[in-house]
Formats: structure tokens, C-alpha cells, sequence
């Protein structure tokens, strides 16, 4: 089985809480995301990273 297929899969549990965060989520996450580096929740380096992981995220998904 392909790894990723396995990872969505609803029975997997990084899926479950994935579903979970996204239905407790509310607003922009760009904003969010900003006022959480603004307040020192995140640090400009763990801000990098999330960013560069959510750039292969994307790229892996749309086949890039």
C-alpha cells in the first residue's frame, strides 16, 4: 500500500486528530498563524519550517 494512501486513511489516528483539529478550527489561518509569530508562540525558525513542510506537502500532492 502507498504509504500516503495509508496515512489518509480515516482509521489512522494522525488522520482522526487532523478531522478533529479542522472541525474545532475557526478563521484565517493565515492570521493565526501571524499572531501566533507576533505573540513568540512560534519562533520565526519553527515558521520557516512549517512553511517549507507544507511546500512538499503541497508539491506531493499535486504530483510536482
Amino acid at each position: 500500500m502507498n504509504p500516503i494512501y495509508g496515512m489518509m486513511q480515516n482509521n489512522n489516528p494522525l488522520m482522526q486528530r487532523f478531522q478533529q483539529f479542522q472541525k474545532m478550527f475557526k478563521g484565517d489561518p493565515r492570521q493565526q498563524v501571524q499572531q501566533m509569530l507576533n505573540s513568540g508562540k512560534v519562533s520565526q525558525a519553527q515558521y520557516n519550517q512549517a512553511v517549507q513542510v507544507a511546500q512538499q506537502f503541497q508539491r506531493m500532492m499535486s504530483g510536482k
